[in-house]
């Protein structure tokens, strides 16, 4: 009876998804700890790829930050230069330009490490989307920071060197310059990527080309929002923000022709979780896993599990998981352990020659417990003769303690 309580136990365990499946299996730690050495792994290799490029180019961080401070001096009106405010700026400005020059210099190589380690999570169909994706969001992203530099910078200095009041001498500080100049270097380089963006969101399928024309109008209104509030306070500045952003927008419509949404070609139609051809449903697996013994499930037993059309509502929908109850999960415990007596009573004992029987008796423990647990249940449904002619084989078959049970219960039945 010990072993028919442990038993019902791990049953009871692995349908309610709380077994320990191994480090290899569901739920298991190892999988887990392995990803997290792996991400370590390579964020150290991307620390260490910064360190190397920033090291390179210490020695010429004054003549980086000259090369930046170019649109703007050349702006200043004569006998006009830029200033330090704080002790330290000196220093610590170029060291700081540096550093993202560093870190926009190593950043293939940060997206390829990044890559590595999302890539075996990857659908085939994904992959070969999110390849040319990335690299093409690199090449903008450096586009949108040269566009930046080379058209929008002496634009706009040039506009706010003209506006300068007269007795104001303009001599900015190179610790604003620089977060000035921060700020439109990100802006620009995210502003290149509405491409990407709109690509995505045709490829997933949130979207369609036709319906991205229809929202013209209100994009255009939404790009020169963006850029007054991603720009300085000038219209120089938002106007050429935004009109690269609006004809991005028209560049990602136009590629977004070529891109294949995601459909069921790309999926198995009977798969509700939108897994690759030949994946087993969402549902069917979660059911493969609360459930050890799914053949002896019947249909009701398999709705209640997945979900599908019980109480109504949203729990209703094919595949979509559903909590068992403690008495659903003993009325299907109870069910297995029953077809399984039955097998065991049908099956293994009338096959036997009662020469057989006597030789494999000793190994006939497992069964003797069952024939118990098969008199049990016959006792309590009222099939008194049947239960009796299975506690009377225990009494012949059995050991000391089960023939003690059996004789208990053949008293309680005389009763």
């Amino acid at each position: 009876m010990t072993s028919s309580a442990s038993q019902k136990s791990a049953k009871r365990q692995a349908a309610s998804g709380s077994a320990d499946l191994g480090p290899e299996g569901l739920g298991g730690e190892q999988p887990f700890i392995s990803h997290l050495i792996e991400l370590r792994d390579r964020l150290i290799r991307m620390l260490i790829a910064i360190a190397l490029v920033f090291l390179l180019l210490f020695p010429f961080a004054n003549d980086i930050y000259t090369f930046v401070a170019e649109p703007i001096r050349a702006q200043l009106p004569v006998g006009s230069q830029m200033i330090a405010t704080q002790v330290a700026s000196p220093f610590l400005t170029p060291f700081k330009l540096t550093l993202v020059v560093a870190i926009f210099i190593a950043m293939p190589y940060l997206l390829f490490q990044f890559w590595g380690f999302v890539a075996p999570g990857l659908y085939s169909h994904e992959k070969r989307l999110a390849l040319p994706l990335v690299g093409s969001s690199i090449v903008l992203f450096y586009l949108g920071m040269l566009f930046a530099y080379y058209a929008v910078f002496p634009l706009v200095f040039g506009f706010f060197s003209a506006v300068t009041p007269e007795g104001v001498a303009q001599m900015p500080d190179i610790a604003f310059y620089l977060e000035f100049v921060l700020k439109l270097f990100f802006a620009f380089g995210i502003a290149f990527e509405i491409p990407i963006a709109t690509i995505l969101l045709v490829a997933i399928g949130a979207t369609t080309p036709e319906a991205l024309k229809q929202k013209r109008p209100y994009v255009i209104v939404g790009v020169f929002v963006a850029g007054m509030l991603l720009t300085p306070p000038d219209v120089i500045s938002q106007t050429l923000l935004a009109l690269p952003m609006w004809l991005l927008f028209e560049a990602g419509i136009f590629f977004s022709r070529f891109v294949k949404p995601s459909t069921d070609e790309d999926e198995d139609p009977g798969s509700p979780d939108g897994g690759p051809k030949g994946a087993p449903a969402a549902g069917a697996a979660d059911a493969a896993v609360r459930s050890p013994e799914p053949d002896h499930l019947s249909s009701d037993n398999a709705s209640t599990i997945v979900g599908d059309e019980i109480d109504g509502g949203d729990r209703n929908e094919p595949g979509r998981y559903r909590p068992m109850t403690d008495e659903e999960m003993e009325a299907e415990l109870d069910a297995i352990e029953a077809q399984e007596l039955e097998d065991l009573d049908s099956n293994a004992k009338p096959a036997l020659s009662p020469i057989d029987e006597i030789a494999a008796a000793d190994a006939d423990t497992d069964l003797i417990e069952a024939l118990i647990r098969k008199a049990n249940q016959l006792r309590a449904s009222g099939n008194v003769g049947h239960a009796k002619q299975l506690l009377y084989r225990v009494l012949e078959e059995g050991n000391a303690d089960q023939r003690v049970v059996a004789r208990n219960i053949l008293v309680d039945l005389d009763r």
